[in-house]
């Protein structure tokens, strides 16, 4: 740089912090790929064959090791080892899913006009504080739907009133 001395140039060295958050955002993104990958895969028709058939292969074994209990424990052992790990892979995938849709709402919510922005952290109310909500939303919607009622009522009324005062429709035409 110009007009400075080599010597009091920012030093753009990575410290050890920023060596580990750097690695730990790797690995981060490297698990991410991962989860994603086989969370999609193992829900494919393939996948559901291919364990469908190691479980056929495995019974078919079954006479050939007299049903023993070291027969057993191999499908035992593998199966809980596959559901341990793909418990946090679709956990993984699972939050990821519901951060990007939390994300997509709250721009909703952001974005619509006469909503409600304190919406946007619902998420991070308590239990309590959520059945406050949606018992509040539930007495909304159902007092909606009671206006909606009387309205339609109210509507009927006046087309009722309309018929008997001879005001009636020809057939195949509606009334003015």
């Amino acid at each position: 740089m110009p007009g400075r001395a080599r010597g009091h140039q920012r030093s753009r060295a990575r410290t050890p912090s920023r060596q580990r958050r750097g690695r730990a955002d790797v690995l981060s993104e490297a698990f991410r790929r991962f989860a994603q990958s086989l969370a999609h895969l193992a829900g494919t028709v393939g996948a559901f064959a291919v364990a469908l058939l190691v479980v056929l292969l495995w019974a078919a074994t079954g006479p050939l090791f007299g049903f023993s209990d070291t027969w057993q424990l191999v499908i035992n052992t593998g199966t809980t080892v596959i559901t341990f790990l793909m418990v946090f892979v679709i956990q993984n995938t699972q939050n990821r899913d519901s951060r990007a849709l939390h994300a997509k709402l709250d721009e909703l919510l952001i974005a619509g006009s006469g909503t409600n922005n304190r919406m946007v952290e619902a998420e991070d109310l308590s239990e309590r504080d959520l059945n406050r909500l949606k018992d509040h939303y539930v007495s909304r919607a159902q007092a909606l739907e009671q206006a909606a009622n009387r309205r339609r009522q109210a509507a009927r009324k006046q087309a009722g009133a309309r018929g008997q005062n001879g005001a009636t429709a020809r057939p195949g035409r509606r009334p003015h």
